[in-house]
């Protein structure tokens, strides 16, 4: 059977076009954004390319400082909720019986299937004032009020007079959950991917030698996949870090991210040289927290190897 090498017909049919599109389609509008990035506007639509740094500068005003630092730390926390919510629930996949496993799976995947808007509403539709949460907890709290009034305690009001809906939209906390909400499963199908190929023998190994189930978990299973916890923090936490719907519908007016912004300057402001500046100062974060990814990788492979 003929190689790659040396059937090189078949090689190029296969090669050449994804290779074109990419170019054309990819490569070609994001190396226009980039020299747009070095430009500045003139006139409503005019934009000149002089080699200009001054967007860069200007990305670096204290009020832009601000949406990048409270960006980074939205991302970061939706990381680790991501990673304390995920782990448990890989480690139950992985160990699930056999015709349980491929439920769990399905039901990590689909909301996959949903769009992501369509999600974002429901969630709008739970938090509200007059969503499920506060319906729900408006219910508890008249039951309550019902048995303390049959205890003789209504008088007292200890729990109120009146419900006091919780304030659950348009808030930072909002953006954070619904941040959590969308990313989970990002977070979960790495960690499954990597815990599903865990020789088990360690596992039974460590229990023998009389470890505990937390000990052999923490000193065996979280090594063991390691890997998979740091696709897992790099795929969630760079979507998450330009996350523009999330924020844009369940936060208020002081919850908005760096990709809000963004939005702004291409739209609104119609400021695209410094749109494009600030997207590819993100673009330059992904690279180095991919390039990082790779480093790490290369000298775990190196002390295995050693």
């Amino acid at each position: 059977m003929d190689t790659w090498r040396t059937n090189r017909r078949a090689f190029w049919t296969f090669f050449l076009p994804p290779t074109v599109w990419l170019v054309l389609f990819f490569l070609a509008p994001l190396a226009l954004v980039w020299g747009f990035s070095f430009g500045e506007k003139r006139g409503l639509v005019e934009i000149a390319i002089n080699g200009t740094l001054e967007n860069y500068v200007r990305a670096l005003d204290p009020l832009y400082l601000r949406i990048f630092g409270k960006s980074f730390w939205y991302a970061a926390l939706t990381t680790l909720i991501c990673l304390a919510v995920g782990l448990p629930v890989a480690v139950a996949i992985t160990f699930a019986p056999g015709r349980w496993k491929p439920i769990l799976l399905l039901l990590t995947i689909l909301p996959f299937w949903t769009n992501l808007l369509i999600r974002t509403y429901a969630l709008i539709a739970v938090l509200r004032t007059r969503g499920y949460v506060n319906f729900t907890a408006e219910w508890v709290w008249e039951k309550a009020n019902a048995a303390l009034a049959w205890a003789g305690l209504g008088e007292l009001h200890l729990l109120g007079e009146r419900f006091e809906p919780f304030g659950l939209l348009y808030n930072n906390t909002a953006v954070v959950f619904g941040l959590v909400y969308v990313h989970l499963p990002f977070m979960v199908l790495p960690l499954y991917a990597a815990l599903d190929r865990l020789d088990r023998s360690y596992l039974e190994a460590s229990l023998d030698l009389g470890a505990s189930q937390i000990r052999t978990f923490a000193s065996v299973v979280v090594p063991l996949a390691l890997p998979g916890i740091i696709s897992g923090v790099i795929i969630t936490f760079i979507p998450a870090l330009g996350s523009f719907l999330t924020p844009d519908l369940l936060g208020g007016t002081d919850s908005q991210m760096i990709a809000n912004v963004i939005e702004r300057q291409f739209k609104s402001a119609n400021d695209w040289p410094f749109g494009a500046a600030l997207s590819f100062i993100l673009m330059y974060v992904t690279f180095f927290a991919l390039a990082l990814r790779a480093v790490t990788s290369r000298g775990r492979s190196a002390m295995e190897a050693a």
